[in-house]
């Protein structure tokens, strides 16, 4: 028994490094190989995409290791225009949620808000995600497809780059500002192509693309 545990992580660490070779650059050290390392179908959960999923090139933005401080659920706060956030889902969300009294959706009737939108701000990870469902469930019910920040409204899922897609670009630049982990693990990708750790649907508004972002700002990082 103890013979097969040793074999079978012996053979996860060896898999974890050929995929670390495959995918490492010309002239370049090869990558952690634990960002490959491959974890057995029956641990995965429903929404997840596993690390071995990527192809030669791409490495997926795992929460199982440190890339998942890339992801919009990781605990990473930042000051955005003066107020405080624990994490860029978190900022997400809490924009579905009224602003104060006067907003029409804190008045509209049969409505219930679940939280404030300061305690949204304040959440990470799939607490934040679960906050957004419900809000998203209350915005349906209202016939609304808008979000406001510092008052304005904008629509939420939209095809071209508006308002929501800037305000989300630069609250994960303030994220990779502000925490310096963020920064030096997103130089280490390298050239690789990064990819969600989650299944996408079809056709995703560019927001929701976090990992083309991420890509779009490791360019102008390295560059500069």
């Amino acid at each position: 028994m103890r013979w097969s545990i040793a074999a079978t992580v012996c053979q996860a660490v060896f898999a974890g490094a050929v995929a670390a070779a495959q995918h490492a650059g010309a002239g370049l050290e090869p990558y952690p190989a634990r960002w490959w390392t491959p974890v057995p179908e029956d641990q995965k959960a429903s929404w997840e995409i596993l690390p071995q999923a990527a192809r030669s090139g791409e490495v997926i933005l795992s929460k199982r290791n440190e890339l998942g401080i890339l992801s919009n659920f990781a605990a990473t706060p930042f000051t955005f225009r003066g107020k405080r956030y624990a994490s860029v889902e978190g900022f997400w969300q809490m924009m579905l949620y009224p602003e104060g009294p006067r907003d029409a959706r804190a008045q509209a009737r049969g409505i219930a808000w679940p939280h404030t939108r300061d305690e949204v701000a304040r959440m990470t990870a799939f607490e934040a995600k679960d906050a957004g469902t419900l809000a998203e469930a209350n915005m349906r019910k209202m016939g609304i497809h808008w979000v406001t920040f510092e008052g304005r409204r904008m629509p939420y899922r939209s095809q071209v780059r508006g308002e929501h897609y800037r305000l989300i670009a630069a609250a994960m630049r303030a994220k990779l500002e502000q925490n310096p982990q963020v920064r030096e693990i997103l130089l280490k990708t390298g050239d690789l192509r990064l990819r969600p750790d989650h299944i996408e649907e079809a056709d995703p508004p560019p927001e929701w693309r976090y990992c083309d972002i991420w890509m779009e700002i490791r360019k102008t990082l390295r560059r500069d």
